[in-house]
């Protein structure tokens, strides 16, 4: 195996693009090393892109962030600004693991290991949040949402990286929150999880809204009849029980050990009421 730590992020595309065996690419290492640990993949090439410059960096942009590929959960947690404009988003990079994971896992790890229960995909996919890709051909921006298409595998190209992920900027009065359901309280992973994010309107009905949905399917969901639910409420009966029910109604889930079909179908609409109260309630705070 070869590892190459390249000076620049057209070298890491040319060593990637080179390379006619199984390559790798680190960052925060915390699903790479786990699989080399454990004999499920024994790449050819390593190129270990976090010492490029920006890729550790969180940066403000268009009135929004953009995070590093290469920046930590941790990082994320300790940025005052991305916690108060997209605290949601945060609060879901904070689960990824322990603390000590935290410190070197990053949320474009989690997205391109392309887990359906990974944690912070559906908070970026409720928040509309797009990745920069550079590659062979050039640099190009993708929705989170379309970057999975199925458990560990990716829409990206033979030689491309993410470069870095972008939350946009917040309207007044929005609000975004994440949950899942484990069964420890900690480090575990989710057996269903819900992200929604959701603006109001000046008479604190919502105006827009943004349903996502984890280990309910072989990717993280995005439920359009969900948030068109949410779309003129202002929160409580029947809305939300007409909500819960179309979430669940989307779900698509496996069973398996962690959790029967049905148990996560459920719950997975119990935790979209839950969300949707604290998205709400920090919609109503928010500037």
């Amino acid at each position: 195996m070869r590892y190459e730590t390249p000076a620049s992020l057209e070298d890491a595309v040319r060593l990637l693009s080179e390379e006619t065996g199984i390559a790798r690419i680190l960052a925060g290492g915390t699903d790479v090393l786990v699989q080399l640990n454990t004999g499920l993949v024994e790449p050819d090439l390593v190129v270990d892109i976090k010492r490029l410059p920006g890729m550790a960096d969180i940066t403000a942009e268009n009135g929004g962030y953009r995070i590093g590929a290469a920046v930590s959960c941790a990082q994320m947690n300790e940025h005052e600004g991305l916690c108060a404009m997209w605290p949601g988003v945060v609060e879901a990079a904070d689960l990824i693991g322990s603390t000590q994971i935290q410190s070197r896992a990053t949320i474009a790890g989690n997205l391109c290991n392309a887990s359906p229960a990974a944690d912070s995909v559906p908070a970026l996919v409720a928040a509309g949040a797009t990745a920069a890709i550079v590659g062979p051909g050039g640099r190009r921006e993708m929705d989170v949402a379309d970057i999975s298409i199925g458990p560990g595998k990716t829409a990206l190209e033979k030689a491309e990286i993410v470069e870095s992920i972008f939350l946009p900027a917040r309207q007044a009065r929005s609000g975004d929150a994440y949950q899942r359901f484990i069964p420890r309280t900690e480090m575990d992973i989710a057996v269903v999880s819900v992200g929604i994010n959701l603006t109001l309107d000046d008479n604190g009905a919502c105006s827009a809204a943004r349903v996502a949905v984890g280990a309910a399917a072989e990717t993280v969901l995005l439920i359009p009849g969900a948030a068109a639910i949410l779309i003129g409420s202002t929160f409580g009966s029947p809305p939300m029980d007409d909500l819960a029910q179309a979430v669940s109604d989307a779900c698509r889930p496996i069973d398996d050990k962690r959790g029967t079909e049905a148990f996560r179908t459920r719950v997975a609409g119990v935790l979209a009421r839950r969300v949707a109260s604290l998205a709400f309630e920090r919609a109503r705070s928010s500037q």
